[in-house]
């Protein structure tokens, strides 16, 4: 972030920032005046969720957001997956999207990458439920659990 970013939350809304669950009492604006990495609570995706592709992918890097501890055993499996989702997906948009992706991962820009990928779930519902034979791709899932996330 080159400068402050604003974010509001509702009383009992949490938020995670560099690892830390911060849960706020009531109403509250916070303004994030330094480089910090932050996953508002409703873009938290549940393991039991990452059913797609690009959900797997998505989860892979909140552990790197949720838990900095974890980043160097997500890497890898982003590192593994990534080339396959570049491989098993045609459409132009996806394929443009998961090359940004991975540069604003190379450049711990993981709060763009993660809103990068949210963009493409309706690209990628539209391409399975006319291919439903391509839900297959969908890869095992992770074995990484983000502590204090429930």
């Amino acid at each position: 972030m080159k400068s402050s970013f604003k974010i509001f939350l509702k009383a009992n809304e949490r938020i995670f920032i560099n690892g830390a669950v911060i849960r706020v009492d009531r109403k509250v604006s916070l303004e994030l005046l330094n480089d910090v990495q932050f996953l508002l609570e409703n873009h938290v995706l549940q393991a039991e969720d990452a059913t797609t592709p690009l959900r797997q992918l998505y989860f892979i890097v909140q552990v790197m957001v949720m838990s900095p501890a974890d980043k160097e055993s997500a890497m890898p499996l982003f590192r593994e997956s990534l080339p396959g989702l570049i491989t098993a997906f045609s459409n132009q948009k996806i394929l443009s999207e998961l090359k940004h992706v991975d540069r604003l991962v190379t450049e711990e820009k993981y709060y763009e990458a993660l809103k990068t990928i949210r963009g493409l779930y309706p690209v990628e519902e539209a391409i399975l439920e006319k291919h439903p034979a391509r839900a297959e791709l969908v890869v095992e899932p992770t074995p990484l659990k983000v502590a204090n996330a429930g």
